[in-house]
């Protein structure tokens, strides 16, 4: 959850939003050490009246400049390609649940059980009880199994949404007439939040999402009641 004047990102809830943290800090300390030695340089040409003229006409200078950021640009593409394909890829999710866009709530449906689907509308702020957060809390959260991979089939009846929820590194796009996926994994039960990332409307900032990640135990007692 985040928290007011917060700079980061928030905490990290599956191995995704993980590595999503560490190729984060690598390419910051690439674009930090990028940044201090341009500013060494300027620093040092408005401050020192030497000229190396032998040094500007250098070949060697040329390929060093040449080389040197295609090899930076390496560095940074590898490690996010990697991410890319570990995001993409979907291996036996053991619950899958559909996700459909509206305006302006979310709808979902459990494929894996029969008659399981509610919609989730935000919940107003004269009915919020103490504790529940503002324009994030809503009447019926989604609960899933924690520690198990569980497929999200996204899309959506009217406009365009996202359905995103940063601290499980979750932002896959709603499309009217098209069905995305996303693959979500949480290593500690809690409430996670998200809201629509997309501009689909007056009230596109009042459709938030709860997942409330719990044991297995506990998800197939949910279930039980619901059905």
């Amino acid at each position: 959850m985040a928290y007011p004047y917060q700079l980061g990102f928030q905490d990290a809830t599956s191995p995704i939003m993980e590595e999503l943290l560490h190729f984060h800090d690598h390419t910051l300390m690439i674009v930090f050490l990028i940044s201090t030695l341009v500013l060494y340089l300027i620093s040092l040409m408005l401050t020192t009246k030497l000229t190396h003229t032998s040094t500007m006409d250098a070949q060697e200078v040329e390929t060093i400049w040449t080389i040197l950021p295609a090899i930076i640009l390496i560095m940074i593409a590898l490690p996010s390609l990697r991410i890319l394909y570990m995001m993409d890829e979907v291996n036996n999710p053991a619950l899958t649940v559909k996700t459909m866009g509206h305006q302006w709530y979310w709808s979902y449906e459990y494929t894996d059980y029969e008659e399981l689907n509610f919609d989730s509308y935000m919940t107003p702020t004269t009915d919020l009880k103490p504790g529940e957060l503002r324009l994030l809390e809503v009447d019926n959260r989604v609960v899933l199994p924690m520690e198990m991979p569980v497929r999200m089939l996204i899309s959506s009846e009217d406009v365009l949404h996202s359905w995103a929820v940063p601290s499980l590194g979750l932002k896959t796009d709603a499309i009217p007439g098209r069905l995305n996926q996303a693959i979500l994994t949480s290593s500690r039960p809690g409430l996670f939040y998200g809201q629509c990332s997309e501009i689909c409307g007056s009230n596109h900032s009042f459709m938030p999402i709860v997942i409330e990640m719990v044991p297995l135990k506990t998800f197939e007692n949910w279930c039980s009641s619901m059905l």
